[in-house]
């Protein structure tokens, strides 16, 4: 069975083929800054397995990055919805933001990463590996 997920405004959908066999929460200041919270959900997907089945995402190339990647963050450019971030050393996988998902229950975070920049508030369940930057 087909996992699906959309933006807010139902503008773009999508399909997976499979669940996500890595997921994670980034709390670099530019993730932040793109989901307008703490931090970002992240469920790293096969290129293969992910199919955008109604609209088309716009592209914003993030270069001001700590790692010095330019990371692909695609949204809705109807109502500024995150969809996925793409990165260029890893071209086989895309970075789904989870809360795009029509059913997150089976999220659970595998990794933290950036955890230098997280928000003082935020408290990391023990047990789950922490990264202060990306490795």
């Amino acid at each position: 069975m087909a996992l699906t997920g959309s933006c807010l405004c139902g503008n773009i959908t999508y399909s997976l083929d499979d669940a996500p066999k890595i997921t994670g929460v980034c709390h670099c200041k530019n993730c932040q800054r793109q989901a307008g919270s703490a931090f970002s959900t992240l469920a790293a997907v096969p290129v293969s397995g992910f199919h955008i089945t109604k609209g088309e995402p716009k592209l914003y190339a993030d270069g001001d990055t700590r790692s010095g990647n330019t990371v692909s963050r695609y949204f809705c450019g109807d109502c500024g919805s995150p969809i996925y971030s793409a990165l260029p050393d890893q071209p086989d996988s895309i970075y789904l933001k989870t809360g795009t998902m029509d059913d997150t229950t089976a999220f659970a975070p595998m990794f933290h990463v950036w955890c230098e920049t997280k928000q003082n508030w935020v408290e990391l369940e023990e047990g789950v590996p922490q990264m202060q930057q990306q490795t």
